[in-house]
């Protein structure tokens, strides 16, 4: 049976280190307010003359060397992520460009939190039915340019970090790769995790009260998407799991998208699988997009998962929208 496997996995991240000590001299926080909230202790930021593709692109060149192809083998470019370079063209056309690919089809997908699932799932259909052989999924995300540095948006501010992860997926026929992925969307709550400018909605332009109002910042509600991710990442692994007669004890290491820690802890004791979980949120904040390839990289490194290891994968995000994959690796 014709399967996709993950043939490479790639990370970048800024070398600049921001913890919370250095948000306490920008807005009215503290570190024990953000790591009782969040478990974040640290995150990166990008450095003036680095942009998101830059961050892909390295990432991307890290997964093809471990997958042993050259970047101008990739049949096509799925690129997830919420702080693009332009509203258009597409931030995957921009590091085609920085990677000297004048030919290779590049797609953006816009579903934040969840895009790296999204995108597993669009890349498994075409590999799947022979459509592609080896598709590039990139996951990166620059939010340090664009959030408010002021103790208004500082319950949004503290969480984010800058990154890049990327996975070079394969058509294979061997017993591996990606077994199963599940992914939903409920838009009755696209309000409760929005950044709502630029927009198609407005007549004219973005006019100077909306931005002293700070419209063009993300606004989270953030005990309901909290109620909601606790809910909604266990529910989704349990019924891949259900339905390929498994069960989340069966997994060797689960890994959720990287948005809160005490979210992750609350899955993972859910899932009674809370010694199997692994997390770096500590280190690099909510890095969106890129959190769950940025996870499975240092996962990799450090002997967490291994080659032949089950890995179940969960996110959660704006939309609300969700997911769940069983991998073996």
């Amino acid at each position: 049976m014709r399967r996709m496997k993950f043939a490479g996995v790639g990370a970048f991240v800024p070398e600049r280190v921001v913890t919370n000590h250095d948000l306490e001299k920008m807005m009215d926080t503290s570190d024990e307010w953000i790591q009782q909230r969040t478990g974040i202790v640290e995150r990166r930021w990008v450095e003036p003359g680095t942009d998101n593709s830059d961050m892909g692109a390295k990432a991307s060149l890290a997964a093809c060397q471990e997958a042993g192809c050259d970047i101008k083998d990739i049949d096509l470019i799925i690129y997830a992520t919420l702080s693009p370079e332009f509203l258009f063209p597409g931030t995957g056309c921009v590091m085609a460009q920085k990677l000297g690919l004048t030919r290779t089809p590049a797609l953006d997908i816009r579903n934040q939190c969840s895009g790296f699932l999204y995108g597993l799932s669009v890349a498994n259909g075409m590999i799947v039915s022979g459509m592609y052989k080896r598709i590039l999924l990139v996951g990166s995300e620059l939010h340090s340019r664009g959030m408010d540095m002021t103790t208004r948006g500082r319950d949004v501010t503290v969480i984010f970090g800058d990154g890049a992860g990327a996975a070079v997926l394969e058509a294979t026929e061997e017993d591996t790769g990606l077994i199963d992925i599940a992914i939903y969307a409920d838009g009755r709550y696209t309000d409760e995790l929005v950044c709502k400018l630029p927009s198609s909605r407005i007549e004219g332009f973005i006019t100077a009260e909306q931005v002293n109002n700070g419209e063009h910042f993300c606004h989270m509600a953030g005990s309901k998407v909290f109620k909601h991710a606790i809910v909604k990442m266990p529910e989704a692994l349990q019924d891949v799991c259900k339905r390929n007669n498994l069960t989340p004890r069966d997994l060797d290491v689960m890994i959720a998208h990287q948005a809160n820690l005490r979210i992750n802890e609350i899955v993972g004791r859910a899932l009674e699988i809370e010694d199997k979980c692994f997390n770096n949120i500590q280190k690099y904040g909510n890095t969106t997009a890129a959190s769950i390839p940025l996870a499975m990289r240092e996962a990799l490194d450090q002997g967490f998962l291994k080659p032949g290891h089950l890995l179940g994968l969960a996110a959660f995000g704006s939309g609300f929208t969700w997911g769940a994959a069983l991998v073996r690796m």
